[in-house]
């Protein structure tokens, strides 16, 4: 029998995506889980949670730190004029060193968090996503 001739008895097809589409009108087969199902569970496992938790760990700490210390910086400066005005060396005074030592502080707390991330989070972050990728493979939302 001829593939035309076998037309009529094949299941229908959707005539809105085109001609040479061969998708079935019929609902998808069951799957095992949704997209939010799966997220949902990975965001309950032990596995996530240990990521968040060494994320928080270190991210509220050394916010605290760093914010403090920028409030520190900028209350001196208000409060105490005189002695950010104190010469150091030359024309260096100990407002332009503080500033200066904000800028220090931010490059070294983004490398510290790049470093922590790499050695601490990364692995398990991603072993974490090619599992969920695994689990939603072939799943439509």
């Amino acid at each position: 029998m001829d593939k035309q001739d076998d037309r009529a008895t094949a299941e229908p097809r959707d005539v809105r995506a085109g001609p040479h589409t061969t998708a079935p009108l019929s609902p998808p087969p069951p799957r095992s889980a949704t997209h939010d199902e799966v997220y949902l569970a990975v965001q309950r496992s032990a596995a996530f949670q240990e990521v968040r938790r060494r994320h928080r760990r270190f991210v509220v700490p050394t916010t605290a730190v760093f914010l403090a210390w920028y409030l520190a910086y900028v209350l001196a400066a208000t409060a105490a004029p005189g002695l950010m005005a104190h010469r150091v060396a030359g024309a260096l005074n100990v407002a332009m060193l503080a500033g200066l030592g904000q800028f220090a502080s931010t490059f070294l707390l983004t490398w510290a968090y790049a470093r922590h991330a790499r050695l601490r989070r990364d692995a398990a972050a991603l072993d974490i996503r090619w599992r969920t990728q695994d689990l939603t493979r072939g799943n439509v939302r």
